[in-house]
């Protein structure tokens, strides 16, 4: 099974919760910013989520990063650190 169904929740998940393990979640500036949990050996990989309602749609883009964490908490402050620099950066044109 591919790591993307793995995250996604898309593979076989008989009796797994649906969808991927939030870690933490942050509002910042009308986006809201989820750290993804994802694994990687022993380690965690930074990965999140940025999401943003737009005219009543809501709007999201994902982020994986080469950046391996030895916690759960870290991989969690770093991925909402990240969230943040890509929407000061982007905006939203990050749905685009």
């Amino acid at each position: 099974m591919s790591f993307l169904k793995k995250l996604f929740g898309m593979g076989d998940t008989a009796g797994a919760p649906a969808g991927p393990k939030v870690l933490g979640e942050e509002s910042h500036e009308g986006y809201a910013i989820k750290a993804i949990e994802m694994k990687a050996g022993s380690e965690y990989q930074l990965a999140g989520l940025i999401e943003k309602e737009i005219d009543g749609e809501l709007k999201s883009s994902q982020f994986i990063r080469a950046d391996r964490l030895a916690s759960a908490d870290m991989a969690s402050t770093a991925a909402i650190d990240k969230g943040k620099q890509i929407i000061k950066e982007q905006g939203d044109a990050l749905f685009s």
